[in-house]
């Protein structure tokens, strides 16, 4: 019996993969999974806990959700496995919240006679999964801006394995009551009837939740709506996640001081863009060119928030094939996700471009140590494929031949 699941698994897994499974054959459907899948009454990883079949949280989610092996991204994954990153290639994956391969990618290079250490850990999100390799930041012991040990960071200190967090037929949250009869994170989400309740975001956790560290959750899970297939490259094709309203006050919980007054707080969030700041963001196609309109403005290296929990509007503005690339009103905001992914990035504090040089394109290419003229401070040690891999592979002819960072898809300073 179990060597036939394994099989039955394992053909469910390699039909995901080539994108043929039918949604109703999702591991999580929205909320709890089946129990096996993570735990084993008799032959659990004993180094481990809770009889998980990982050596821990996190490695236990991995084992679906890293990919190893094959060419291109798939479906659900999350992680790259260290094996298919030698130097010089970057992480596979290309979800809206990045890849945790990045997390494995340092980088030295020297600017001025003077060696610069880009590491790994500084590339987002540094969750503990030591069967996959993943270990504790090393420098931030604390969540910045928070109290949150870095030593107890996983999967779990943001998502609900369990899935227990719903949203009903009107729209509440809650953590019981009516079952839940699948995903409510997709453009192709059924809607719950009276009685019935669909997972939130990405089994993101709630309120009440307990986080570790002493972080117990007071906020309810983001509303946001993902196309059904996004994980894909973006050469073509955007791949927009309608984001609702709720994102910054939930990222807050372990990141307190980053959005207090007296704390660390250098960018407003949860405030409406205004006329001034959507007219910007329209008209910006790329450094020396303001010829853009509200029509085809939108740019998934700067999402924002539409302040809606309008699912019905946001499961319509969802897309992979730019199908919907209309651009902000005057209520859109700025938020955590609009500048970093949520997972890791190829850049450093996981921002979606690279922050730490003038030049995001220089001389008409991306940067790179194989590119000419090399300009070290822009470049840092990647190739210049890396870095387009880590702008989800787009031409560089969507940028200006000198492209500086987009801060100014909303200032407009270049």
């Amino acid at each position: 019996m179990r060597a036939a699941k394994l099989v039955f698994v394992t053909l469910v897994v390699a039909l995901v993969g080539i994108g043929l499974a039918p949604s109703v054959l999702a591991f999580h459907s929205g909320g709890v999974a089946e129990c096996g899948g993570c735990h084993s009454m008799h032959s659990a990883n004993q180094a481990g806990s809770y009889l998980l079949i990982g050596r821990d949280q996190s490695s236990t989610c991995l084992t679906c959700h890293e990919q190893a092996g094959l060419a291109n991204p798939s479906s659900y994954h999350v992680s790259t496995a260290g094996a298919d990153m030698p130097a010089g290639v970057a992480p596979k994956q290309r979800t809206p919240g990045g890849d945790f391969g990045w997390l494995k990618k340092s980088y030295t290079f020297t600017v001025r006679g003077t060696v610069n250490n880009e590491l790994g850990e500084t590339h987002g999100h540094n969750i503990v999964a030591f069967d996959a390799g993943y270990a504790a930041d090393a420098t931030n012991t604390t969540a910045p801006g928070g109290t949150y040990t870095s030593a107890n960071l996983g999967c779990q200190s943001c998502h609900d394995p369990h899935g227990r967090y719903r949203r009903l037929s009107d729209g509440t949250i809650a953590a019981t009551g009516a079952p839940i009869i699948g995903s409510g994170s997709y453009n192709n989400s059924v809607d719950p009837a009276a009685g019935q309740a669909v997972g939130v975001y990405r089994l993101l956790a709630g309120s009440g939740y307990n986080a570790g560290s002493g972080v117990t959750f007071t906020k309810d899970p983001p509303a946001a709506v993902a196309p059904s297939t996004y994980n894909q490259t973006e050469a073509t094709n955007q791949v927009r996640v309608a984001y609702g309203k709720g994102m910054a006050g939930w990222c807050a919980q372990c990141h307190p001081d980053m959005h207090t007054l007296s704390g660390r707080l250098v960018h407003p969030v949860d405030q409406n863009l205004g006329g001034t700041i959507k007219t910007i963001y329209d008209q910006y196609r790329k450094s020396g060119d303001m010829t853009g309109t509200n029509a085809d403005s939108y740019n998934t290296l700067v999402p924002y928030e539409e302040n809606s929990t309008d699912y019905a509007t946001l499961k319509t503005h969802a897309s992979n094939s730019g199908a919907f690339l209309t651009g902000p009103s005057d209520n859109s905001q700025v938020t955590c996700v609009s500048c970093h992914r949520a997972h890791a990035s190829g850049f450093m504090e996981g921002l979606r471009w690279n922050m730490e040089g003038e030049f995001m394109v220089y001389n008409g290419l991306y940067p790179g140590t194989d590119t000419t003229p090399t300009v070290p401070q822009f470049a840092r040690g990647r190739l210049s494929g890396e870095t387009q891999a880590a702008y989800y592979d787009r031409p560089v002819t969507q940028f200006g031949t000198y492209q500086r960072v987009l801060c100014n898809k909303c200032h407009a300073k270049d």
